[in-house]
């Protein structure tokens, strides 16, 4: 990155979300000691990739939160955005406090149902134990339908299976593919293949009709799953997986004129808010098109704070260019698949690179903290 700057005191980056691109922008600026606050709502990184594990798996929850605190210290400041005032430059938190900033990087990221996103507001140890609640659930259930065959349905179908080869798993999916759109056709048939294996009954092309009466991740015996289709799965759990919407309450106020009817902001090549060159969207709150990927989060963050670095050195602005999709699917500890810059990726290299522990260790390292056994 070239030598550190000399900065006067005006400079401060204020970082909104501690998600993957939140934290991965506020290691680089802590790496190149740029003043940042990171703004988040919990105490703690939610290493959400390995979410749907950790609801099945006993004792596994402790390694998916990490404390911002630890890594962060006074840089970090636990707190909830409730809006920006671009004219003067400051973020206003719920308890009335503002912040100012020289540079905002928005990474507030996206919301879904439980156990793929967790955006409870709760300590640590609270976060953990809501996983933990509900392995005990699945551990009482025998049959459980998981609603919804995107990415995080399949793999929620897959990692119980995996953990729980004889209860009866049935995935209910409204489309006739499985997983993405994006997708190579080879790959989204694999999966097919893959969750058939394992013993995984497949609905496709049907939708549950009587959603809302349903409570899900509670075991509860002898509940009835309807679909439009007048199918009748009777079921102990029901579990959702049904898509993620973008957290954008923090800034729907200020920048909604440049946000897209997804909530997303609009940005330039440079990741800026269009008209504005102190302000960034990085991760599911920029509108760029391509999957919604903790992966391409981490790109987008290292573009921002280069740019940063870059306008504060008086240097040219690097650019982001959306690549050809890499997208990595793990369907239980000993299987997956997916595809790498549009070659399609089996089994053994994707259990090596992610099924095993699904990045987790990865997480530790960038927050420079030891992960627990």
């Amino acid at each position: 990155m070239g030598s550190r700057l000399s900065l006067d005191g005006s400079v401060r980056v204020v970082v909104v979300g501690g998600g993957f691109g939140g934290t991965a922008a506020a290691s680089l600026l802590k790496s190149w000691a740029i003043p940042f606050v990171l703004l988040d709502g919990r105490d703690s990184f939610h290493h959400n990739v390995a979410g749907l594990r950790a609801a099945v798996e006993r004792g596994f929850a402790k390694k998916t939160f990490i404390s911002y605190s630890v890594t962060f210290g006074d840089s970090f400041r636990q707190g909830k955005v409730v809006g920006i005032d671009p004219g003067r430059q400051q973020v206003l938190l719920s308890d009335g406090e503002e912040l100012h900033y020289s540079h905002l990087i928005l990474a507030t990221g996206s919301d879904g149902p439980f156990p793929g996103k967790f955006n409870k507001v709760t300590d640590r140890e609270g976060a953990i134990q809501t996983y933990e609640d509900m392995v005990k659930e699945i551990e009482q259930s025998e049959r459980i339908v998981v609603v919804g065959g995107g990415s995080a349905g399949v793999e929620m179908a897959a990692e119980i299976k995996t953990e729980y080869p004889v209860k009866e798993v049935t995935l209910i999916h409204s489309k006739p593919a499985l997983a993405d759109v994006e997708l190579l056709e080879s790959v989204r048939q694999q999966v097919k293949e893959i969750l058939l294996r394992k013993g995984v009954h497949l609905l496709l092309n049907e939708k549950v009709s009587n959603l809302e009466s349903l409570t899900p991740n509670r075991f509860q015996k002898d509940m009835v799953v309807w679909t439009e289709k007048g199918t009748e799965v009777v079921a102990d759990m029901v579990v959702l997986c049904t898509g993620i919407k973008i957290n954008s309450a923090a800034y729907a106020a200020a920048f909604g004129d440049i946000m897209a009817s997804n909530g997303a902001l609009k940005v330039n090549k440079h990741l800026q808010l269009e008209g504005y060159e102190n302000i960034y969207a990085i991760g599911d709150c920029a509108d760029l098109k391509e999957p919604k990927m903790a992966y391409h989060a981490g790109l987008h963050a290292n573009v921002a704070v280069t740019n940063i670095y870059n306008s504060l050195a008086h240097k040219p602005l690097t650019t982001y260019e959306p690549g050809s999709l890499t997208f990595l699917l793990s369907m239980g500890r000993n299987d997956g698949v997916g595809q790498v810059k549009g070659y399609y990726v089996g089994r053994l290299l994707l259990t090596i690179a992610k099924s095993r522990d699904l990045f987790v260790s990865k997480s530790w390292k960038t927050m420079g903290q030891t992960m627990p056994s």
